[in-house]
């Protein structure tokens, strides 16, 4: 286990004793081991600066592209998708994730689609989840084995963030003055487009209980896809990181959307929009889950700024790739690492 403070990062014998003003307990559970755990002693701010996106406001194209310049990540409101269609995929996924082990196991390992639980990718990163993830450039339940009335709620969810995604993507061009209005939607749109869905399950963990600290769910990243859309039931823990490097907490809202801008709408914007840095921590009492719809071109698609939103004499901050050049070089980093730094263009 790794404990973690805004002072040092070390790492710590399975068998370890944790020290906070009020209680010492001595930790000796092995699927906990290289997980960080985070003192709670200097919490992150509450993020009230959050911005929403009213898609039925006048000013919801402005909002947007403000919050993208900003933050890179905002929330949706009045999106029109019914509270029903989310709780029922949401009520399938904890039915799923409440199956014992060795049920769940069947449906994984995630290499890279599946069940998995604790390790992230395959280069080590672990957290505290257990998740299923599914290609949707396939049938979207090909990956894993999930009951029939699963794979109807999941693809009637599906269905529904397209369209909204899309209502996303149109209003960011109305916002930047593209034409045509689909300039940035058709990226992701195309039936080789390539899509991922996760369900990400942040159980309780009981021998946090007690302790002044929070175990990482899933550990600080960028998303290297254009966008993603997420929703999350009510409990708390999604974090995302200011310019300033500082984290605020996000407050759930279960009725919402959130919308992150990934790696790639960063470059295609010229660094106009910055690809937000995100984490999930839990404090061990409350169980977490959410659902993400990543959303990224055809494999073949070229990435680089795109001319219309490029002033008059501007130069290009990164070099042309393709998305499949993008993935792979992702798959091969960890969580933590700038990959858009080995595609940026030298000052």
């Amino acid at each position: 286990m790794r404990l973690a403070n805004s002072n040092s990062t070390r790492t710590l014998p399975l068998f370890c004793s944790v020290l906070d003003p009020i209680t010492m307990v001595v930790l000796s559970v092995p699927e906990l081991d290289r997980i960080s755990l985070i003192r709670a002693g200097n919490p992150a701010a509450r993020f009230d600066a959050l911005p929403v996106v009213d898609l039925l406001s006048p000013d919801a194209a402005a909002t947007l592209i403000e919050a993208c310049e900003e933050f890179g990540f905002f929330k949706i409101t009045n999106h029109g998708i019914p509270t029903d269609l989310m709780r029922r995929l949401e009520a399938e996924a904890v039915e799923f994730f409440s199956l014992p082990p060795a049920e769940k196991e069947k449906s994984g390992p995630a290499n890279p689609f599946g069940y998995g639980n604790k390790r992230i990718g395959s280069n080590g990163d672990m957290g505290w989840v257990e998740y299923l993830l599914f290609s949707l450039a396939s049938k979207p339940s090909s990956h894993a084995s999930v009951s029939n009335s699963f794979r109807s709620a999941l693809n009637a969810y599906l269905s529904a963030i397209r369209e909204l995604a899309s209502r996303v993507l149109a209003l960011m061009a109305l916002g930047l003055e593209m034409e045509p209005i689909d300039a940035i939607s058709k990226l992701v749109t195309d039936e080789a487009s390539d899509g991922i869905f996760r369900l990400n399950h942040y159980p309780t963990c009981p021998v946090l209980q007690g302790l002044n600290c929070s175990l990482t769910g899933f550990g600080e990243h960028t998303d290297p896809q254009i966008i993603s859309v997420l929703r999350s039931n009510n409990c708390a823990g999604l974090q995302i990181a200011l310019k300033d490097e500082r984290w605020v907490s996000v407050p759930p809202d279960e009725d919402s959307f959130f919308v992150n801008v990934g790696d790639s709408l960063q470059v295609l914007t010229n660094g106009r929009f910055r690809s937000v840095r995100h984490r999930v921590v839990t404090n061990g009492s409350e169980s977490r889950m959410s659902m993400i719809y990543f959303l990224g071109p055809t494999m073949a698609e070229k990435i680089a700024p795109m001319r219309q939103l490029m002033g008059e004499g501007e130069q290009s901050k990164y070099k042309e790739f393709t998305w499949s050049e993008y993935k792979k070089a992702a798959y091969k980093s960890r969580l933590a690492d700038n990959r858009l730094r080995l595609f940026e263009k030298s000052k």
